[in-house]
């Protein structure tokens, strides 16, 4: 190949590059989105030189691909880290009235776009508990908030189908604004507002032997935790053992076999966490159970004593029932 046509293709490789990398970062379908943090960012200084040094890195074995060929390629590169985000929707309302109170409980649901999600999830929240959110929010993020704008109580009408409304589009707004910013959406306070009030309730059918009532709200809530802390997979450990522990008081082995499995491939670099020899030592027990392979569990285990000193170690039911204790 001589320099003029050695010069032109690789002048149509950058211009590939170049038009690949506009429509990903422009695609009107991801505009006014809250986006999660993703794996693999564009350069933000000389994207050009960046491009073009990553282009040339990773395409050596493919430098005859024509610009088509070259599209393809980076559509599948583009597509092996795709973005995640969340979707809030307040479909409707209801008026609860009890003893001496009376409010209104917003239905808030929660999936997934991007791909079908089958695992929508639906929780209820009131005036009040927003605006308890926002508070603690003000205290931590008071820059990042300062041109949030919350809705404020009115006097009188405040159960009139008009501010029902007016507030069912503010606070779906609020949770979009909320979660665009990823210092907020990864905070322990945000996540707590959307979950915490079911685990304390599956945590106190728990330590009152109301097993299946607890393993139906933990399935419910830990498709949710699970999208809200992907950058913290060891946080939902707790809920998966609470899940493990409340199938093997049913007797269902094989349930708590399947999620203990879960529970410890977010702790394999994890082992000093409080529940990792709790749930090793169940899981050896249950693998005695079904028949499975347990020795690899008990070396796991073995190993784990040598390195470390005898200590009082709590069963993991005994852990499960000390959590979301007031």
């Amino acid at each position: 190949m001589d320099q003029d046509s050695h010069c032109t293709a690789e002048r149509e490789v950058l211009e590939a590059v170049s038009r690949i990398t506009t429509f990903s970062t422009t695609n009107p379908s991801d505009e006014d989105q809250p986006t999660a943090e993703i794996s693999c960012q564009l350069r933000k200084e000389n994207p050009e030189k960046g491009d073009l040094q990553d282009s040339s890195a990773t395409l050596s074995p493919h430098s005859s691909m024509t610009t088509k060929e070259l599209q393809d390629y980076w559509r599948n590169e583009k597509g092996q880290c795709r973005q995640v985000k969340l979707l809030f929707e307040i479909p409707s309302t209801r008026i609860v009235e009890h003893h001496l109170s009376k409010y209104v409980m917003y239905k808030i649901i929660i999936l997934q776009t991007g791909s079908f999600d089958s695992n929508k999830s639906v929780i209820e929240r009131r005036y009040s508990d927003f605006e308890k959110l926002h508070r603690n929010l003000l205290e931590e993020f008071s820059e990042e908030m300062e041109d949030m704008t919350f809705p404020k109580k009115t006097l009188t009408g405040n159960f009139t189908e008009e501010i029902i409304n007016e507030r069912k589009l503010a606070f779906k707004d609020y949770l979009r604004l909320l979660y665009s910013m990823k210092c907020i959406r990864r905070s322990k306070k945000f996540i707590d507002f959307l979950t915490r009030p079911e685990l304390q309730e599956a945590y106190g059918c728990l330590r009152g032997g109301q097993y299946t009532k607890a393993l139906e709200i933990l399935l419910e809530v830990i498709g949710l935790q699970e999208r809200l802390t992907r950058g913290n997979p060891v946080s939902v450990v707790p809920t998966l053992c609470a899940i493990v522990v409340c199938h093997k008081d049913l007797e269902n082995p094989a349930s708590a076999f399947e999620y203990g499995e879960k529970a410890l491939s977010r702790l394999r670099v994890h082992s000093s966490h409080r529940y990792y020899i709790p749930l090793l030592e169940t899981m050896i027990t249950l693998a005695y159970e079904l028949g499975k392979d347990f020795l690899s569990l008990q070396e796991k285990l073995e190993e784990w004593k040598t390195k470390k000193d005898p200590v009082r170690v709590f069963t993991l039911k005994e852990l499960a029932v000390q959590e979301y204790v007031q």
